[in-house]
């Protein structure tokens, strides 16, 4: 037996998926390119640089 055999209707229609298209940017942004930088600075306190 298959697995397809065991799985119900509902659970096969959700394994099949479109693959998602992102755009440069939109990939950047989950990179976190454009976020800001924290360093520790003086006292251990944290300053953006």
């Amino acid at each position: 037996m298959k697995i397809r055999d065991h799985l119900e209707k509902k659970q096969i229609k959700q394994t099949k998926h479109k693959e998602e298209i992102l755009t440069e940017s939109e990939i950047k942004d989950l990179m976190g390119v454009h976020r800001d930088t924290y360093k520790r600075g003086k006292g251990g306190a944290f300053r953006k640089r």
